[in-house]
């Protein structure tokens, strides 16, 4: 279960609950991954509104690993499908505003 006080969110999904936190290591791993260098970057990069279903691979497996899954992106990928999509964008963008709260 998520730890709200740390900013974590709860994914709620057809095969069972994934909790999701944005460590340090998760956002250097986002940034690798959207091959970006710093915070201000990654978020010029997520603003544009063009992610693929890579970079939300990508964002869930580096959140789920901050909150301590063991699953690398092909864990993800098969446990997600195109129906799980609306409920892990708004629990992207919960998670993010957790983090890193809105308009900062």
């Amino acid at each position: 279960m998520a730890n709200h006080h740390r900013g974590d969110v709860d994914l709620k999904l057809a095969s069972g609950m994934l909790p999701l936190r944005l460590t340090l290591g998760a956002l250097a791993e986002i940034e690798t991954a959207f091959g970006v260098t710093g915070l201000a970057a990654l978020g010029e990069r997520m603003q544009q509104g063009n992610l693929g279903a890579r970079d939300m691979i990508a964002l869930l497996g580096a959140a789920a690993r901050g909150a301590g899954a063991r699953l690398d992106d092909d864990d993800i990928a098969r446990r997600i499908g195109v129906a799980d999509m609306p409920v892990c964008v708004e629990a992207l963008v919960a998670l993010f505003t957790a983090t890193f709260g809105e308009g900062k």
